[in-house]
């Protein structure tokens, strides 16, 4: 690896089958709140597919975009990953699933973040809500309430996103 990309691997146990975890991480036909309240815009979960995470109901705004690189199911689901509002390079995000005893471990690997960047600030911080807020979700059918309050205030703040986020800006 090279010594200017970072990488990283966070898990979590989540009391739940693992077919019911890959659902809420693939799921297209909603928001998804463990990704910061957006949802999956792609014409195929495939590799070479694109891939952009819209943000609220509407899709406004194009928060995440990439390709998907590797795509088997229940298992794995990994793309390349860009903040529309960072002029940082792409990195990898994979998701791992195990099945394991009451559950499913879910492994977040973030690699080739850019060392001393906003993406791999922004990532390294964003790792412990995904999981937590997937482990409420899955488990209990909502995020812990300090996530749904955070929820809330990326909501409320959302007038504050660049204009270079527009979805317009970010078609297949």
């Amino acid at each position: 690896m090279n010594q200017n990309k970072l990488k990283s691997v966070h898990k979590i146990f989540i009391a739940a089958p693992i077919d019911k975890v890959w659902q809420q991480i693939t799921k297209r036909d909603g928001l998804q709140a463990q990704f910061f309240n957006s949802r999956l815009d792609t014409p195929g979960l495939e590799p070479g597919a694109p891939i952009r995470m819209r943000t609220g109901k509407e899709g406004k705004y194009t928060s995440v975009v990439g390709e998907v690189l590797e795509f088997d199911p229940p298992y794995t689901y990994s793309h390349t990953f860009k903040f529309t509002n960072l002029d940082d390079p792409y990195c990898k995000v994979t998701y791992k699933l195990k099945e394991v005893e009451d559950g499913t471990e879910f492994t977040l690997i973030n690699e080739d973040m850019p060392a001393g960047t906003k993406t791999a600030n922004y990532m390294e911080q964003g790792a412990t809500f995904i999981l937590n807020t997937l482990k409420g979700v899955v488990e209990n059918g909502k995020p812990p309430l300090k996530y749904r309050l955070m929820l809330v205030m990326i909501g409320a703040l959302s007038f504050t996103t660049p204009s270079k986020c527009k979805s317009e800006n970010w078609p297949f």
